[in-house]
């Protein structure tokens, strides 16, 4: 899964997360993956050198001049408007989480008027360490906007283990960084494909919102250089929420469990949410989750959590 390093000036290009790059990458894709006839335009003529939209027809779909667009696809965002965003988002057909991550490259190509977005918080409130320990029958953690796992209830430490027990000495768990460079993880993620699909987007969308997050564009850099799966998927710019869902593991010790997991996002800490597992009532699921919930209960009282060991271990 993960590669030897590699070095080349088109990879440089590629993990390098600045704002008019992305923007022009970001136009540039979306209109690749829309045909004519997806848009609602008549096709004059067999000899298109692209199978996606023109830049002309996207102008007149965005109800904008084609040098107008032309400029924003060059990375020029100075100025844009609402409403253009707006027509730009109805002739890309683009969704939630595309607008957002628009508007969010939009304003980080901007001059800047306001201060910068502060970096994503590694700083665990105890009120919210509280909040997860009290879950007792739910595994939850505490993530930040790149994907560092910083907090977790026993549950959530138990049922993330491989996680855990991959990370670095000294440094949170990642599950971007264990998902794409750990052997182990194609076995862990019973859908691989699809969970690689969600961080990528994820971290593209994060990318997004703070293109100056050092620790970030490292972590995308590090990937980058490890991974042909990642370096693709990134290529792709697709951003999505990861609200709400259904996760697939294999648990090296109570086998496959199917999860509904919710993220709810902490208003007080900025880029940081809590992701909480359940089990649907009766489902074998439910039944390994118990047995899970059962040893992690008998562990000995002021046993590490799984960010403490994963953290502190060969310290």
């Amino acid at each position: 899964m993960a590669g030897p390093p590699t070095s080349s000036p088109a990879l440089a290009r590629l993990v390098d997360v600045k704002p008019s790059n992305d923007i022009r990458d970001f136009l540039t894709t979306r209109r690749a993956r829309i045909t004519p006839e997806q848009a609602g335009l008549q096709v004059f003529g067999a000899n298109r050198r692209v199978t996606g939209l023109r830049r002309e027809e996207v102008a007149l779909l965005a109800g904008i001049s084609v040098e107008y667009y032309v400029r924003l696809e060059r990375g020029n965002a100075s100025g844009v408007s609402e409403s253009v965003m707006e027509g730009l988002a109805r002739a890309l057909q683009l969704d939630e989480a595309e607008r957002a991550h628009l508007a969010h490259l939009v304003r980080a190509a901007a001059p800047p008027r306001t201060p910068r977005r502060r970096p994503t918080s590694t700083r665990v409130r105890p009120v919210v360490q509280r909040i997860l320990d009290s879950m007792v029958l739910a595994p939850a953690y505490l993530r930040n906007g790149r994907l560092d796992v910083l907090a977790c209830n026993q549950l959530g430490a138990a049922l993330y283990s491989p996680v855990f027990e991959s990370a670095s000495a000294g440094s949170p768990p990642n599950t971007a960084r264990f998902l794409f460079l750990d052997p182990h993880a194609s076995d862990f993620f019973v859908d691989w494909n699809k969970a690689a699909d969600d961080v990528v987007a994820v971290l593209r969308a994060e990318a997004g919102k703070d293109p100056y997050d050092r620790n970030l564009a490292d972590l995308i850099g590090e990937l980058s250089l490890r991974s042909e799966e990642f370096r693709v998927r990134w290529a792709a710019h697709d951003v999505r929420f990861h609200r709400t869902g259904i996760k697939r593991l294999q648990h090296p010790l109570v086998g496959e469990l199917t999860l509904e997991y919710e993220a709810f996002e902490l208003a007080g800490d900025a880029g940081q949410r809590i992701n909480i597992y359940s089990a649907q009532p009766g489902s074998p699921a439910a039944e390994a989750l118990n047995l899970l919930a059962s040893w992690t209960a008998a562990a000995p009282a002021g046993a590490r959590t799984g960010v403490e060991a994963a953290t502190e271990r060969h310290g």
